[in-house]
């Protein structure tokens, strides 16, 4: 029937002159914005399975809070601890050991009056202001008593975006219902795990993402469901698209798209009033690279060394990089300028030289710009492509000097902070 419904909206969406993608200057391919949040509850409140089985909302936020990739693989381009669904232990990093406590009284509990499972987790599925509806799993429409329409035993999961496809739409449906099918046979009950910095540096890369959702349908297959990864690959390939590809003294280096939390800066007074504006100005990609001999190689990016992380493959690493992409009216860091072009560079140790490398131009390399989205999904692969050049490294004797990472994000290198070199 879900199938049915979905097809029927999509369609008629389509007849309509609507759609649910659309392309941006840069030629990225995104949802459009809109919000594709899924409810679980009952036909009737009384009949909700959160009344009659709290300990599904206890496993549903335990397993979400041990699963990154659930709350970044679906979501749109707005995420992090001011967006419309930030994590639990991203909001409030003090909210970690206080739900650990929460979650323990209702797994505890036989049958918690409907009123008590709302006042236990309602003060930790919040925003930064304390907002209850924008959260990753909102239950301000569980059971809230002082309002009606707050007493509706719904379970809102907000961390999913209008996909372009209605059976991207159904797959995400999918599994969550799966889950909790999971959870109604055995309870999901762990400790909580203190991910830190570890959200906004290894989670915000397609590499570990995917490697976690990988995760996901391995427990489901353990529960008894089918779920094959690649029904899931169109995800991974939407969310995070291919840039290009250069092989140099058999080193493959591959660019992706990777994700970059967005912040709500400080009131400023326009001329329709008080506004907070978003910093968008900050950009991110995935290097991965294979083939790679440490001893003799490494990668640099603008004449700074990639702090580049083993995967468990012989020869493959993958990388973070963080850059200033564009010049914002409002934004941190103003005085700061724009890092792009970012010229990738594989030095050789051995020969003190780059043998190879590649170049990525946030905007089109000609000059052009743009004033109109794509028309069209080959349009906007054009203006892609045309962005990544597979030359470009330095010429000449070089060697960038050796820097520590940041111990905080050992995985990127974030071309905004100077580098830390090693003392000899």
């Amino acid at each position: 029937e879900q199938a049915f419904l979905t097809a029927i909206l999509y369609e008629e969406a389509r007849q309509s002159k609507l759609s649910a993608e659309k392309f941006l200057l840069d030629g990225r391919h995104v949802g459009t914005g809109g919000g594709n949040h899924i409810t679980l509850g009952g036909a009737l409140p009384s009949r909700s399975p959160f009344f009659t089985r709290p300990d599904l909302l206890a496993s549903l936020l335990n397993f979400v809070q041990h699963h990154p990739s659930l709350s970044y693989l679906f979501s749109g381009l707005f995420i992090g601890p001011t967006s419309q669904a930030p994590r639990a232990d991203e909001a409030r990093m003090d909210n970690l050991p206080e739900l650990e406590v929460a979650l323990s009284q209702i797994a505890d509990a036989s049958h918690p009056a409907p009123w008590k499972v709302d006042r236990l987790l309602r003060h930790f599925l919040v925003d930064v202001t304390g907002n209850t509806h924008r959260a990753e799993i909102s239950i301000d429409k569980l059971y809230a008593p002082e309002s009606l329409q707050g007493r509706l035993g719904l379970v809102e999961m907000r961390a999913f975006e209008m996909q372009p496809h209605p059976r991207l739409s159904l797959a995400q449906v999918l599994m969550l219902r799966a889950l909790v099918a999971g959870f109604a046979q055995s309870p999901y009950r762990h400790p909580l795990v203190p991910w830190g910095t570890d959200l906004h540096d290894r989670f915000m890369l397609p590499h570990y993402i995917w490697r976690d959702f990988q995760e996901v349908l391995g427990y489901l297959r353990a529960c008894g469901f089918h779920f094959a990864e690649e029904w899931y690959a169109p995800f991974a390939e939407f969310r995070f698209p291919h840039y290009g590809t250069v092989e140099h003294a058999g080193i493959e280096v591959e660019l992706r798209m990777a994700l970059e939390p967005w912040i709500v800066l400080g009131e400023e007074m326009t001329a329709q009033g008080t506004a907070r504006f978003v910093d968008s100005s900050m950009e991110r990609l995935q290097v991965r690279v294979r083939g790679l001999t440490p001893t003799r190689y490494f990668l640099a990016c603008n004449g700074r060394r990639v702090p580049l992380q083993p995967t468990g493959t012989n020869g493959e690493y993958v990388a973070g990089v963080r850059f200033k992409a564009w010049r914002c009216p409002s934004a941190l860091h103003p005085a700061m300028e724009v890092h792009a072009p970012l010229i990738f560079d594989l030095f050789d140790l051995w020969n003190h030289r780059s043998v190879g490398g590649c170049t990525y131009h946030v905007a089109d390399p000609g000059g052009q710009n743009h004033e109109h989205r794509p028309l069209n999904a080959l349009e906007a692969e054009a203006r892609r492509v045309s962005r990544f050049w597979s030359h470009g490294h330095t010429q000449g004797f070089a060697e960038p000097p050796e820097e520590h990472p940041h111990p905080a994000f050992p995985c990127t290198l974030d071309l905004r902070r100077p580098p830390h070199t090693l003392s000899r």
